[in-house]
């Protein structure tokens, strides 16, 4: 066997462990608390992959996506207290809401350019948790306003109702979730819409002289985006089966999705999942340990570690560590580095 056969097959066994390793950690992994954590790391990624779709590829930096979180959320879970809609129909019906939202939103926004976009869906996202805040009742729709909605907790283990006693059915959900959203990304750069939409964001008055319609591709990838993010909130309603307005719609929600992508890598498919495993352990345990002393200390740090990453690292923790593991593969299988 040579040297680039040994790399492949060394490649293939190590990507296959990783994913033993990652749908087996409930089973040693005990801790609720660390449970938790993990789940919300694999929620991060999740939310930080949709947005990646349209604040990774189409180039532009959307602040208010907490926005469609919170319509996922609020959807799903007054379909249920409301007319008993069972959560999983709920979280497709707050996912087209959110993605016809998102459409109506991005229409005139996505052809604004640098700050005025992000400061347009800041806006936005402002104005739906003032809204939230402002609402107690809809008709017979419980909104809650600013003390948010509890959820009704049922007795033991109900799929039917997205409701769990122990945290291992919320790990796989959300890591299924996060393995289709990584799929559809990765299958959407590899298609014309993807390579038209990377175009329009990078280089998008060439691309508009080439004949590419770069506002279509950008509100298609809006409405995509919108779409699987309000999935995610539905998940997190049933995870924590209580919310409100300043927890989901908040900018400092939308903001941390931001901060993960840009540190691990906007626009590549594993640079949210590297900045979601990497920083929501620092959120988690600054939260669980320092919130009461230095509430918000976890965006003080999620800010100073951008910093250092766009000044050392511009391109997000994905490339060093991409060259990292290269590395590792040549050493393990004794190929040559080639000079690039």
């Amino acid at each position: 066997m040579n040297s680039g056969s040994r790399r492949k097959t060394i490649d293939t066994v190590l990507k296959v462990a990783l994913a033993v390793l990652v749908f087996t950690l409930p089973l040693w992994i005990k801790n609720p608390t660390y449970m938790q954590i993990l789940i919300f790391m694999l929620l991060y990624a999740y939310l930080t992959t949709s947005w990646n779709l349209v604040g990774g590829f189409a180039g532009v930096l959307p602040l208010g996506h907490s926005a469609y979180v919170g319509i996922g959320a609020y959807t799903s879970t007054i379909l249920w207290i409301t007319w008993g809609v069972s959560p999983w129909l709920g979280m497709w019906v707050g996912a087209f809401i959110a993605a016809v939202v998102g459409t109506i939103i991005g229409i005139p926004t996505l052809k604004l350019r640098g700050a005025y976009f992000a400061l347009s869906t800041m806006a936005f996202g402002e104005g739906v948790r003032v809204l939230a805040e402002n609402t107690v009742k809809v008709g017979p729709c419980v909104v809650g306003g600013p003390q948010g909605i509890c959820l009704p907790l049922v007795p033991g283990n109900n799929l039917a109702l997205f409701q769990f006693v122990s945290k291992t059915p919320y790990y796989y959900i959300i890591l299924i979730m996060l393995c289709i959203a990584l799929f559809i990304t990765w299958h959407i750069s590899r298609i014309r819409p993807g390579y038209y939409l990377a175009a329009g964001g990078e280089e998008p008055e060439a691309a508009e002289a080439l004949g590419v319609n770069v506002s279509k591709y950008k509100v298609w990838a809006m409405a995509l985006s919108c779409f699987m993010t309000a999935l995610g909130g539905t998940f997190l309603a049933q995870l924590t089966l209580y919310f409100y307005p300043k927890q989901i719609l908040g900018l400092d929600f939308s903001f941390e999705l931001a901060f993960i992508a840009l540190i691990g890598g906007r626009g590549t498919i594993a640079g949210p999942v590297i900045g979601a495993l990497l920083l929501r352990p620092v959120s988690e345990f600054t939260r669980i340990y320092l919130s009461s002393v230095l509430p918000g200390l976890h965006l003080v740090i999620f800010g100073a570690i951008l910093i250092l990453v766009m000044i050392y690292q511009p391109f997000g923790l994905v490339r060093p560590l991409s060259r990292f593991y290269d590395r590792m593969l040549d050493a393990l299988s004794g190929e040559k580095k080639k000079e690039r």
